[in-house]
């Protein structure tokens, strides 16, 4: 951490803010945090393994904001939780050995399809609707699953659990939003245990952005609850867009080089 620059780590700190802000109701936290890390000359494995101590840091603040109100129930959510942590210790576990380019590739593709349906599905509120997945099978395969992705490769996750809640699970956007951040709370504690015993952690960096990403949580999950699906619906729709442009603009991504673009 001494051997950055004050303006490099007022860079970071600002960045940690504004991904706790924006996570803590969309999701994509990390399309702003690893970057930022990246400009400030952090090497790409440490990048990985340090975002997730700070993302623990934002998804634990959410998570705790969203509690105190009653949107989510921490005690009957523990074994859906657990099943998050296992799925993101997996994950990162087996990141050697996973095609990170189909990953990249079919990313963009997700993305959009996932801005469209939030973007086009009418009658997306705070109201819960009809269940088509019961719990059990929810954490059971969903769960570990997207918590498996988490640990390999991250960006999207907040997304990809959003559209279960509410299309499988019938979950409202504040509740969905709510329980979105327990699980991605799991899912980053399994991938930083892994993380931890490789040594890939620069700690005073991390814990320096997680109480930036713990403040920009608060701030972003009070506004959530306050203004609730007139704000969750957009924001999701516009982080989706942005974390594919985002991929797409980078020359070496799968998708475009299969493409010849």
């Amino acid at each position: 951490m001494s051997d950055l620059a004050p303006h490099l780590l007022f860079l970071l700190a600002l960045a940690a803010f504004l991904a706790g802000f924006v996570d803590a109701i969309a999701g994509g936290g990390g399309l702003i945090t690893v970057p930022a890390m990246l400009i400030a000359g952090i090497p790409p494995l440490q990048t990985l393994g340090t975002n997730k101590v700070q993302s623990v840091f934002g998804a634990a603040s959410a998570t705790i904001a969203y509690a105190r109100k009653g949107h989510v129930n921490l005690r009957d959510q523990l074994p859906m939780a657990l099943m998050a942590v296992m799925g993101g210790a997996l994950g990162a576990a087996l990141a050697t050995i996973v095609p990170g380019d189909v990953l990249r590739a079919i990313m963009p593709i997700l993305l959009i399809a996932i801005a469209f349906y939030f973007a086009l599905k009418p009658n997306l509120g705070d109201v819960d609707k009809h269940r088509r997945i019961t719990p059990f099978a929810f954490g059971l395969t969903l769960v570990p699953a997207i918590g498996f992705y988490d640990g390999v490769f991250g960006p999207g996750t907040g997304s990809f659990l959003m559209l279960g809640f509410v299309s499988l699970a019938g979950f409202g956007m504040l509740k969905a939003t709510a329980h979105t951040k327990l699980l991605n709370f799991g899912s980053n504690v399994g991938a930083l245990a892994v993380f931890v015993s490789f040594g890939a952690i620069l700690w005073k960096v991390g814990l320096m952005m997680g109480v930036c990403q713990f403040l920009g949580a608060q701030l972003g999950s009070r506004l959530a609850m306050r203004i609730g699906a007139k704000l969750i619906k957009p924001l999701l729709v516009i982080v989706c867009i942005a974390f594919t442009i985002k991929l797409l603009s980078d020359p070496a991504n799968p998708l475009r080089v299969w493409l010849g673009v």
